[in-house]
């Protein structure tokens, strides 16, 4: 049932407010706590059974909102394309140092870099 943690809580970021009250406590206490379907049966008075289902449902729901909106993949696709933004930013300070000594140059590539940088924040 575990995919990778830090997939679930970004699905979980983006589409919990989808899920019911219990399924988000209960897949909350899954994979953010970490704890087992033992002790979240234990802590809610419900069988392991339950907690197992009620977590499938929750994952089926976010995989589902995610396949139909693909808000996770565009959120990691411009993060790479961000880090790739400041990446280039620093090459072309960079090269200016080097070769051009051009203030110009120097403050816009600064700038994208400032731009870039805050849309990661």
């Amino acid at each position: 049932m575990k995919d990778s943690p830090y997939e679930m809580a970004l699905l979980l970021d983006f589409y919990g407010e989808m899920l019911t009250d219990k399924q988000r406590e209960l897949f909350d206490l899954y994979h953010n706590e970490d704890l087992s379907l033992g002790e979240i049966a234990e802590l809610q008075a419900i069988s392991r059974q339950g907690v197992r289902d009620t977590l499938m449902r929750a994952q089926n729901t976010l995989i589902s909102m995610e396949d139909k909106l693909g808000l996770v993949a565009r959120f990691a696709a411009v993060k790479d394309a961000v880090g790739e933004i400041v990446s280039l930013s620093d090459e072309i300070l960079d090269t200016n140092t080097v070769r051009y000594n051009n203030e110009k140059i120097e403050s816009d590539a600064l700038r994208i870099r400032a731009l870039a940088t805050g849309l990661s924040d």
